[in-house]
């Protein structure tokens, strides 16, 4: 019952935030009303209200072996100089390629039949025929059938495909590197964003400084937009609201 009352409360607060809501929303629709869509300002990532700095399980740190004599610098894949970027500030290429193919068909079928019949032939010394003549030929007769059936199928088909420079926000204690990128395209009345993070190894990082979103783990990848036709695709915030409440 408090559950159902917090609950409750909880949607009360929600709806009467939506006129809050409706007027941001139509405010920054007519902010933009006869122009296209403002690109936001290039800013470090790191001050970004949501940025949180990444913490991850490290292995002791180890010194490394003595070299006293010796030019070449762990790492390198060059012997003057390493071209790949390595510290915080630098820029690296994220190629992201993803084609996920999947489908699923499932079927199920099951059939039962029964039938079951119960004759009394004696009951307190009367003879079944006439208790036969009274209830019946059978005292007790019952049938029973089930039937049922059930498919499902799956299938899912996607293909991203891009490439944008990212920039080494942090460098993790045993050496690997916190990796943002974001880019922003306008084409008429639509803007396209896209967000790529993760960490990368710096071994990954190929001689040509890029590196696969395969490489990256914790890696999280975003291709959306606004403008135009973004608004007409998306929801209206009182339907979706309602959609989330009601329960039919």
């Amino acid at each position: 019952m408090l559950l159902s009352f917090r609950n409750a409360v909880r949607c009360l607060g929600l709806m009467s935030l939506l006129p809050a809501l409706s007027a941001c929303n139509s405010l920054a629709q007519l902010s933009e009303v006869g122009r296209p869509p403002r690109m936001t300002s290039i800013s470090d990532p790191t001050l970004a209200a949501n940025y949180r700095p990444v913490t991850m399980p490290m292995p002791p740190l180890r010194a490394p072996p003595p070299e006293a004599s010796s030019l070449w610098r762990s790492g390198s894949r060059a012997f003057f100089k390493d071209q790949r970027a390595s510290q915080v500030g630098d820029l690296v290429t994220i190629i992201v390629d993803i084609t996920d193919n999947a489908a699923f068909n499932n079927g199920t079928t099951a059939d039962r039949a029964a039938d079951e019949k119960f004759g009394i032939p004696n009951l307190f010394g009367i003879k079944g025929k006439i208790i036969s003549a009274v209830t019946g030929a059978d005292s007790l007769n019952t049938a029973s059938s089930s039937d049922s059936s059930a498919t499902g199928k799956i299938t899912r088909n996607e293909t991203v495909t891009l490439r944008l420079a990212g920039t080494i926000t942090q460098v993790l204690p045993n050496g690997n590197f916190v990796v943002m990128g974001k880019q922003e395209v306008r084409v008429n009345s639509e803007l396209r964003e896209l967000g790529v993070s993760g960490i990368v190894r710096p071994q990954d990082i190929t001689a040509d400084n890029t590196v696969t979103h395969d490489r990256m783990a914790e890696a999280r990848i975003s291709y959306g937009g606004r403008g135009t036709i973004t608004q007409l695709q998306t929801p209206r915030y009182g339907q979706q609201v309602m959609d989330a409440i009601l329960p039919f």
